[in-house]
C-alpha cells in the first residue's frame, strides 16, 4: 500500500534542509531516495522540496457559531444568581429542578427552547460562560491582615504540615471582615475558630478588631466546644499577634503558635471556612450602625476588660 499525500509532504519535508546542504552529487543521492519512496518524478520531488522549506502562514481559524445565544446566557446567569453563585459542577446537576420550579412560580419566563438549552448545558461550559460575572464579583485589596511584629519571635511557626498528629483541641483561628468591598471606616468581623483533627467550626461576630473582642470571643468558644481547648494556630495579624492574646493563652495553659507571612495554605483547615460558612456566600456589609448595643454587651460580659491583662487600662485596644 502506498502512501498517502500528507505522509509524502512530511517525508519531503523532513529531508528538505538536508537535501538544501548537500552537495551535487549528495542531493543526486536524496532525490533517488524520496522517489523511490514516495514515487515521485524527479522534477517533482525537487519542487516538493523547494516548497518544503518555504514558512506557510496559517489561515486565520473562523469561529465556531455560538451554540447558545444571549438570552441563554442571561437566564443562565439568572440560575445562577439565585443559588448563590455555585460553581457549573453545582449548577448543572440541579438545573432541571430549578428551570422547572422557577419557571412554574413565574421567576423565569424563559421559552421551552431556551430551557432545553439551560438543562442540556455541561458544566465546563457554564463555568466558561460565568467567568466574566464571578471576576467582577471577586474582590481586591480587601485583606484586613495587618502584621504584628512585636511578638513573633516569642510565637513560634506551626505549617500546614505539622498538623497530621494533632489531636481535637487544637485549632486554626482567623477574623473575615463584612465591608462589603469598601473597608473605609468600622465594620464588623466574624472570628471563625475550626478544630484540625475533627473540622468543628465555630463562629462568633465581633464589633471590631479590637482585642478585647477577640479574646471575648476566644473565651465563649471555648466554654461551648465539645472538647478541651488545648492549642490556637492563627495568622500575623496583629489582632492576634499581640501581648493580650499572648497572655490569655499562658493564663489558660494553651499552645500558641503562628502561621508563615505570606502563606495562606498553612492556615488552610480555617480559610476553607471563611467563604463557605463566615462569609454565607457574600453577607451584605455589617457596618458600625448596624450593629445590636446587646451584641456588644453580650461580649463585653464573657471577658472583663481588666482581666485580659495585668495593669491594661486601655478600653478598646
Amino acid at each position: 500500500m502506498g502512501l498517502t499525500m500528507s505522509q509524502r509532504q512530511a517525508v519531503a519535508k523532513a529531508i528538505a534542509t538536508r537535501y538544501k546542504r548537500a552537495s551535487r552529487g549528495e542531493k543526486g543521492a536524496i532525490l533517488d531516495e524520496l522517489c523511490a519512496t514516495t514515487g515521485w518524478h524527479r522534477n517533482h520531488a525537487r519542487r516538493a522540496l523547494g516548497r518544503a522549506l518555504v514558512p506557510r502562514v496559517a489561515a486565520p481559524r473562523r469561529p465556531r457559531v455560538p451554540m447558545y445565544g444571549q438570552d441563554v446566557v442571561v437566564a443562565l446567569r439568572f440560575c445562577w444568581a439565585v443559588l448563590g453563585a455555585p460553581t457549573g459542577y453545582r449548577l448543572a446537576p440541579v438545573m432541571d429542578e430549578l428551570v422547572a420550579t422557577l419557571r412554574r412560580f413565574g421567576e423565569l419566563d424563559v421559552s421551552d427552547e431556551v430551557a432545553g438549552a439551560l438543562t442540556g448545558m455541561s458544566a465546563a461550559t457554564m463555568d466558561r460562560r460565568l467567568a466574566p460575572d464571578r471576576a467582577a464579583m471577586r474582590l481586591r485589596g480587601c485583606s484586613h491582615t495587618k502584621p504584628g511584629s512585636l511578638l513573633k519571635d516569642a510565637i513560634p511557626i506551626r505549617t500546614w504540615a505539622q498538623w497530621d498528629d494533632a489531636v481535637p483541641g487544637f485549632v486554626k483561628i482567623d477574623l473575615v471582615g463584612h465591608e462589603g468591598g469598601n473597608a473605609i471606616g468600622e465594620h464588623a468581623y466574624t472570628l471563625t475558630v475550626t478544630d484540625i483533627a475533627t473540622g468543628w467550626t465555630e463562629n462568633r461576630s465581633v464589633p471590631n478588631k479590637a482585642r478585647k473582642w477577640v479574646i471575648a470571643a476566644l473565651a465563649d468558644i471555648a466554654k461551648v466546644m465539645p472538647f478541651p481547648l488545648l492549642g490556637i494556630d492563627s495568622d500575623n495579624g496583629s489582632e492576634f499577634i499581640n501581648y493580650h492574646l499572648l497572655y490569655w493563652c499562658e493564663q489558660q495553659k494553651l499552645t500558641f503558635t503562628r502561621s508563615r507571612a505570606g502563606n495562606s495554605n498553612d492556615g488552610a483547615h480555617v480559610e476553607q471556612k471563611n467563604w463557605a460558612v463566615a462569609d454565607g456566600g457574600g453577607l451584605p456589609p455589617l457596618r458600625h450602625t448596624q450593629r445590636t448595643v446587646a451584641a456588644e454587651q453580650d461580649l463585653g460580659a464573657a471577658v472583663a476588660d481588666d482581666e485580659l491583662l495585668p495593669g491594661s487600662a486601655e478600653a478598646g485596644l
